[in-house]
């Protein structure tokens, strides 16, 4: 027998994950079952471990992730040729209320973050500017550009997030585009913002001051550039002015509890629900336990794995929210005149993810253990320690723009395929599988491939080292390749 090279993640499982790219004739031997493989299996893709009938269930991580569509020979690959989802958009849930966790001791992690006047703290000390409506995105990004340079060295960085939204929009759509912006309007890491309008766009700034608190607006500034003669240099001036505010604030070392911690996964492959994810979800039990905040996201991408978070609501109040949460997107995809299903991504199907259920059983691990205290709607705040479920959608840049605004101030992005993306907030880059880790070492933070053979314990250890280490200062790789975007979620009509 060959040395094994896949991996049964339940004893429940029919299916295991191949860890090296396979040849058929290959010889296994996985958790008492010898098999003979009858087709290749590459890296993160499936092989059956026993005779699985056409129409029975195909189980891993210890669930059905689909149905068989033919007779699968011990050996065989299963994947979108002989295994299709189960899912449909209808589903009863159920509450009982969880059982207590057994204590854990908090971590003594500590970071040198920066302390706001509100008690939140920020991992970096940046100047953003933040557009109304895309007319005025490209001033904002030229203002960015020449008030980086004139105040180099001064604060961490001065950044724009162009976006083509807030004009022409009516409703929620509006709304949406409106709750986004401001809630990055107050984001810790930001030490002072300029909200920058046109003038006659939909998305006035007076509406959008509104839904910020009154204490949280000291360090805004707001500018119509209809109303100015010259509206860069009135812009760069209101930056000065920024600027000399908050050039002097201290780094203060404070416990993990203070970290806002957001998880997300792209281009998954058959791996990221081995390694990468579960990975994270220890992160995630780290913060939570140490009481700080959690925010998990992705809604449509926890279809089929629903039921587990729900499982871990503090309160009916909380299961309740949950329940609806996942409804109203079910619905949205219908309404639109999708399937519920329509996922994985084509990235994620070559890398061996066949139905949204194994994507979806994959992808809540992020979310630890960790219970489950809140569920905020698309521009809400985390609020309390412990994981809260936010309302956005899969989509990389939408997702992680909305982790942001709910106050991440680091961002974990694991990832079988590898994208150079990052956003607002501190983006560490977690691979899956260490050839992405090898091949992409421009885009990717840390190996969570390493799990394979160094195990959780170690790995877990090094990247909350790194977590701390990032929220003191440490740049992430998309900071370095200046790769900070944002996304909002369009939903609705365009006048």
């Amino acid at each position: 027998m060959t040395p094994v090279t896949a991996l049964r993640i339940h004893r429940l499982d029919n299916v295991a994950t191949a860890l090296a790219d396979l040849d058929a004739g290959a010889e296994l031997s996985i958790d008492g079952f010898d098999i003979r493989l009858t087709d290749p299996v590459a890296r993160g893709h499936k092989v059956a471990l026993v005779p699985i009938h056409a129409g029975a269930a195909v189980i891993k991580y210890g669930f059905p992730i689909g149905t068989a569509t033919a007779a699968i020979a011990p050996g065989a690959h299963v994947h979108s040729h002989n295994l299709v989802t189960a899912l449909g958009s209808a589903a009863d849930y159920h509450y009982e209320m969880p059982d207590a966790a057994p204590p854990v001791a908090a971590s003594p992690k500590t970071f040198q973050g920066y302390v706001r006047a509100d008690g939140r703290v920020g991992t970096r000390n940046e100047i953003w500017i933040i557009p109304t409506v895309g007319c005025v995105g490209n001033l904002a990004a030229r203002v960015a550009r020449v008030a980086g340079d004139r105040h180099a060295g001064r604060v961490d960085g001065i950044h724009a997030f162009k976006h083509p939204f807030g004009c022409s929009q009516l409703g929620d759509d509006l709304g949406h585009t409106r709750a986004l912006l401001g809630a990055l309007a107050q984001h810790p890491n930001a030490g002072g913002v300029l909200i920058v309008g046109l003038g006659c766009e939909s998305n006035q700034l007076g509406p959008l001051l509104d839904g910020i608190a009154p204490e949280r607006r000291a360090t805004i500034r707001t500018l119509s550039a209809q109303s100015v003669e010259d509206d860069e240099a009135a812009c760069l001036a209101v930056i000065d002015e920024l600027v000399e505010g908050c050039t002097d604030m201290p780094r203060t070392e404070v416990p993990l509890s203070k970290l806002v911690l957001g998880v997300k996964c792209g281009g998954s492959d058959g791996l990221s629900g081995l390694t990468a994810n579960p990975l994270v979800g220890r992160m995630a039990d780290a913060v939570a336990t140490a009481g700080g905040k959690v925010v998990l996201t992705e809604i449509p991408e926890i279809f089929g794995a629903e039921q587990l978070l729900m499982n871990r609501a503090v309160s009916r109040t909380v299961f309740d929210g949950t329940v609806a949460l996942v409804r109203d997107f079910k619905a949205y995809f219908i309404r639109n005149g999708e399937p519920v299903s329509e996922n994985p991504s084509p990235g994620n199907i070559a890398g061996g993810i066949t139905t949204l259920e194994e994507k979806s059983l994959g992808a809540v691990q992020k979310g630890g253990k960790a219970p489950v205290v809140d569920v905020q709607r698309y521009g809400g705040e985390a609020r309390l320690p412990g994981l809260t479920l936010l309302e956005a959608p899969g989509n990389d840049a939408v997702s992680s723009t909305a982790l942001t605004a709910a106050g991440a101030t680091v961002i974990l992005f694991t990832t079988g395929r590898g994208t150079p993306l990052g956003f607002p907030a501190p983006t560490l880059k977690i691979a899956s599988n260490s050839p992405l880790a090898e091949r992409k070492s421009g885009w990717i933070d840390f190996d969570a491939g390493q799990v394979l053979t160094a195990g959780f314990d170690d790995s877990a250890d090094a990247l909350l080292d790194l977590i701390a280490a990032t929220a003191s200062g440490t740049p992430t790789k998309a900071e370095r390749n200046d790769e900070r975007d944002v996304a909002i979620w369009k939903s609705g009509v365009t006048l």
